[in-house]
C-alpha cells in the first residue's frame, strides 16, 4: 500500500473537511489519519512514521497550537500547519514558537490546503538531503581529527517501514513482505529475540492494512493466569468470579473491526490455547459468566520470543493452533545479524534524543560508528538506543558523539571483537594478569600510533582516550616512534 506521505488531522468538532481530506487522499495520494483529540494524535505518532500534521482552532481556541507547539519539541521532523479562524489571528509571537510552516484560514480552500502541503513536504525532503550532505562533507572534512573514515563516504539512506529503520538487506526483504501481508486478512506471527522490534512490525503491519482506521489493541500474554487473561480478551458479566463487579467488554469484542496483537503467545496454557484456536476458526467470543456466544471481526498478530516451531516439537504449544497463526510467519533478526543496521539506528536515536534534550548534536564519528557495529547488543535495539541515549547525555552541546562517550564495557566488548591487526597472534607477556594486560595495551597502543603515522589526535579519538591520557600511555610504555 503505497502512499505519498502520511498526514494526521485534529479538527475541530463540528467543522467540515470532507472535501479537503478527498483532496489530499485521492488527488495528491497521502495516507491520511483524522484523530479527534490530542491524545488520540499522541498515541497515532507513537505507532506510525507521520510526515505532516494540520490543526485547527476556533475562535478563541488554542487547543490546536498548543498541539503543534508541543510537536516542535517532541517530533521536530514533523511540519506543522495551522487552520485558524478568520476573526481569531494567533500571536506571531504564538506561531512562531510553534515554528509553524504556514497558517491558513477557515473555511478551507481544499486546492489551496493541498499545495501548501505539497511544498511543505518538498521543502522538508530538500532540508533533510541539505542536513544530510552538510553532515556528510562535515564529518569526512574532519577525519583527519576524528579518526580515518573507512569504507565508502556516504552510508545508502535508510529506508522505513513506519517506526521500522534499516539499510540491510535481510530487513529490506521482511518488510516488503510484510507490506504484503498487511494488505491480506491473515493472521500474522512474529518471532525473534527480545528488543528486535516485534512490536514496532506488528504496528506496521496494522497501520498499513484495510483495518488501519478501526482499533489495534495490544495484550502481552505472557505470567498472565488463564482467569484473567481470558476475561482480558474474552470479557466476562458480573458476577463471573470474585472482583467482577460490572460486565467487561474484552479487547476482541473491542477491537471489533480492527487488530489484536498478542504478545509472549508461547506463554499461554494448553486449556487458553484451546479458547484461542476456536476464536481463530470462528470468530466466536463468550464472555466468562455469558450463556450467548458472540461473534466478532478481529485479525490477530502473535508474537514469541521463543521458536513456536520447537515448541509444537516438544509438546508445549499445539500444533493446530501454530498452524493457524502462522498465515504469514516472520522471523525478525537479532542485531547481530544485520550489523549493517545499527549506524542508520544511532543516528536516528542520537538526533531523537538530543532533540529531546534540547541539545545540539552534530552526529557521530565514524570511529564511534565502527566501534558500535563491532558491538554484540544481546539486547539488540533496546540496548544501542539506551547506549544512544547515555552517550548524548554526556555529549556536549554542538559537539559530535565520539567513543570518549561510550561505555566502558561496550568499548571493550567491541575491542575484543575486532582486534587490530597488528594484534593477531600476539602472546602476552610477563606471569601475572596485570603485567599481560599491560603488555597487550602496550602492543594496542603501538600499533595504533604506527597505523595513524604517530598522528596523537587521530589515536586518542580511536582508541577513545584524551589527549592527555594517551601522551601519559606513550610515556609510561616507553613507546619511542620509530622503536
Amino acid at each position: 500500500m503505497e502512499h505519498a506521505g502520511t498526514i494526521i488531522v485534529l479538527s475541530r468538532p463540528g467543522s467540515d473537511w470532507s472535501s479537503a481530506l478527498h483532496v489530499l487522499s485521492e488527488r495528491y495520494a497521502y495516507r491520511v489519519i483524522p484523530v479527534a483529540s490530542v491524545a488520540e494524535a499522541l498515541t497515532t505518532m507513537g505507532a506510525i512514521h507521520v510526515d505532516l500534521a494540520i490543526a485547527e482552532d476556533g475562535a478563541g481556541e488554542a487547543a490546536g497550537l498548543d498541539f503543534l507547539t508541543r510537536l516542535r519539541v517532541s517530533h521536530p521532523d514533523i511540519v506543522r500547519v495551522y487552520v485558524t479562524a478568520a476573526s481569531s489571528y494567533a500571536s506571531e509571537q504564538a506561531l512562531s514558537q510553534a515554528a509553524i510552516y504556514q497558517f491558513l484560514l477557515a473555511p478551507l480552500d481544499a486546492a489551496q490546503l493541498g499545495l501548501v502541503v505539497e511544498r511543505a513536504l518538498e521543502t522538508r525532503e530538500l532540508a533533510r538531503r541539505h542536513r544530510l550532505l552538510s553532515r556528510e562533507f562535515k564529518i569526512s572534512g574532519d577525519s583527519f581529527i576524528l579518526g580515518e573514515r573507512k569504507g565508502p563516504t556516504f552510508r545508502p539512506e535508510s529506508q522505513r517501514f513506519e517506526k521500522l529503520i534499516y539499510i540491510s538487506e535481510k530487513m529490506a526483504e521482511l518488510c516488503d513482505l510484510a507490506r504484503q501481508a498487511a494488505t491480506t486478512e491473515l493472521p500474522i506471527l512474529i518471532q525473534g529475540e527480545t528488543g528486535t522490534g516485534k512490536e514496532l512490525l506488528a504496528r506496521a503491519i496494522h497501520y498499513n492494512s484495510m483495518r488501519s482506521s478501526s482499533p489495534l489493541l495490544v495484550q502481552n500474554c505472557g505470567g498472565m493466569p488463564d482467569e484473567l487473561l481470558q476475561s482480558e480478551l474474552f470479557g466476562h458479566k458480573r458476577g463471573a468470579f470474585t472482583g467482577a463487579i460490572s460486565d467487561r467488554l474484552g479487547l476482541f469484542r473491542a477491537a471489533d473491526g480492527g487488530t489484536v496483537f498478542l504478545d509472549e503467545i508461547s506463554d499461554v496454557s494448553p486449556s487458553f490455547q484451546v479458547s484461542l484456536l476456536r476464536f481463530l476458526q470462528e470468530g466466536e467470543v463468550k464472555p466468562l459468566g455469558a450463556d450467548k456466544v458472540l461473534h466478532c471481526d478481529v485479525r490477530i498478530i502473535a508474537a514469541s520470543n521463543r521458536p513456536l516451531k520447537d515448541l509444537v516439537a516438544r509438546g508445549e504449544f499445539r500444533q493446530d493452533l501454530y498452524f493457524r497463526l502462522k498465515g504469514f510467519e516472520f522471523e525478525v533478526p537479532s542485531l547481530r545479524e544485520r550489523r549493517d543496521d545499527i549506524a542508520p539506528l544511532a543516528e536516528f536515536f542520537a538526533a531523537k534524543h538530543a532533540d529531546a534534550i534540547g541539545r545540539k548534536i552534530l552526529g557521530i564519528t565514524a570511529n564511534a560508528l565502527e566501534k558500535l557495529s563491532a558491538c554484540e547488543f544481546h539486547g539488540n535495539i533496546r540496548e544501542l538506543e539506551n547506549e544512544i541515549r547515555r552517550m548524548v547525555a554526556l555529549a556536549k552541546d554542538g559537539e559530535y558523539i565520539t567513543t570518549r562517550n561510550m561505555s566502558p564495557a561496550l568499548l571493550a566488548a567491541a575491542a575484543l571483537r575486532k582486534v587490530p591487526d597488528g594484534v593477531r597472534g600476539f602472546l602476552p607477556e610477563g606471569t601475572t594478569l596485570k603485567d599481560q594486560v599491560e603488555s597487550l595495551e602496550r602492543q594496542i597502543v603501538g600499533t595504533s600510533l604506527l597505523r595513524n603515522h604517530w598522528n596523537q589526535s587521530r589515536t586518542a579519538a580511536e582508541l577513545g582516550l584524551s589527549r592527555v591520557g594517551l601522551a601519559n600511555k606513550i610515556k609510561r610504555y616507553n613507546i619511542v616512534e620509530g622503536g
